[in-house]
C-alpha cells in the first residue's frame, strides 16, 4: 500500500464540480490527525504548483487561483483529506497530487473542457 493515494479525478465541463480524495492507508490512525496535508497540481509543460493545505489544527490555506472555488477538508477517522472543487475552469486541468512531508501520491487527472 502506498503512503498516499489520490482518487476522484475525471473529465467535466467548465462550471462543473469534482471531489478529490487523498487516502493514507499506511498511516497509523492516531498519527494521521497530526499531519499537515497539501494538494498540488501539475499541468502539461508547467511546474508543479501549490493548490491548498490543511494543518493538523484544520487551518486551511489556498492558492489565489482557487480561493473561493476549492475547499480542503479532512476526516481523521477515515485517514482522508478531500478537495472539493467547484466552478471548475479549463485552466484547472492538471494532474492533482496529495502531499505529506516527502511523500507524494501517484496523482489523479482532472480535465476541464470549455
Amino acid at each position: 500500500q502506498p503512503q498516499l493515494a489520490e482518487s476522484g479525478g475525471g473529465s467535466v465541463q467548465a462550471g462543473g464540480s469534482l471531489r478529490l480524495t487523498c487516502a493514507s492507508p499506511r498511516s497509523i490512525l492516531s498519527s494521521f490527525s497530526t499531519y499537515d496535508i497539501a494538494w498540488y497540481r501539475q499541468a502539461p509543460g508547467k511546474e508543479r504548483e501549490f493548490v491548498a493545505r490543511i494543518t493538523s489544527g484544520r487551518t486551511t490555506v489556498y492558492a489565489d487561483s482557487v480561493q473561493g472555488r476549492f475547499t480542503i477538508s479532512r476526516d481523521n477517522g477515515k485517514k482522508r483529506v478531500f478537495l472539493q472543487m467547484n466552478n471548475l475552469k479549463p485552466e484547472d486541468t492538471a494532474v492533482y497530487y496529495c502531499n505529506r512531508d516527502s511523500y507524494w501520491g501517484q496523482g489523479t487527472q482532472v480535465t476541464v473542457s470549455s
